[in-house]
């Protein structure tokens, strides 16, 4: 009787049903922009697995909740849980670091210094000498995980603060020597890890 009667109220309509809401929609979304970056990263085998799941917990738990409330407050949890669930999503893909990415160095000054730096941290480099606006520049080509990212910027940054960088996403890299070889992963890290 006290079960019921705490199911039916108003403490568990206006505080437990939105607080429920709020988190699994956090989970739900969370699954579902990291199914986005995996399907634009060409990941699909990640990325049928998070869309199952995804898909499970709509209907199995989000759709019983929407069903028991109608209230604004409700409709505020759901909203909430959809944009800090995109948030929490971008952070743990950016976390995890899925994917490859190529940065393109240009440098006018001290480029020997750059790629040999490169270099001893195990980053595959390329070179092509090209003229820019004020005269000879080096542009340099690296590959590397997404993870690796924060520590080749800090590289370019301590080697040469004043060079211009570019950062763009890659669905594929055939050469595997260009890639830092990354520590063993987790068990969700392998889990969702590409394969090919």
């Amino acid at each position: 009787m006290e079960m019921h009667s705490f199911f039916s109220s108003d403490f568990f309509s206006l505080v437990c049903i939105p607080l429920a809401i709020f988190l699994v929609r956090i989970v739900d979304v969370s699954m579902g922009t990291l199914r986005i970056i995996s399907v634009s990263q060409g990941a699909r085998s990640r990325a049928a697995i998070l869309g199952f799941f995804e898909v499970l917990i709509w209907l199995v738990a989000l759709s019983q909740l929407i069903r028991e409330g109608s209230s604004l407050i409700h409709y505020f949890a759901y909203a909430a849980g959809f944009g800090t669930g995109t948030f929490v999503g971008v952070s743990i893909e950016k976390r995890v670091g899925y994917g490859k990415l190529l940065i393109r160095v240009i440098v006018s000054s001290d480029a020997a210094r750059l790629m040999e730096t490169l270099r001893e941290r195990g980053y595959g480099v390329t070179t092509i000498r090209a003229q820019g606006t004020k005269g000879p520049v080096t542009i340099i080509f690296t590959v590397a995980k997404r993870n690796c990212v924060t520590d080749i910027l800090k590289i370019i940054t301590r080697c040469n603060p004043k060079a211009f960088y570019t950062i763009e996403n890659i669905n594929f890299a055939s050469a595997r020597s260009f890639l830092v070889p990354a520590s063993r992963p987790s068990v969700p890290g392998y889990f969702f890890q590409k394969r090919k």
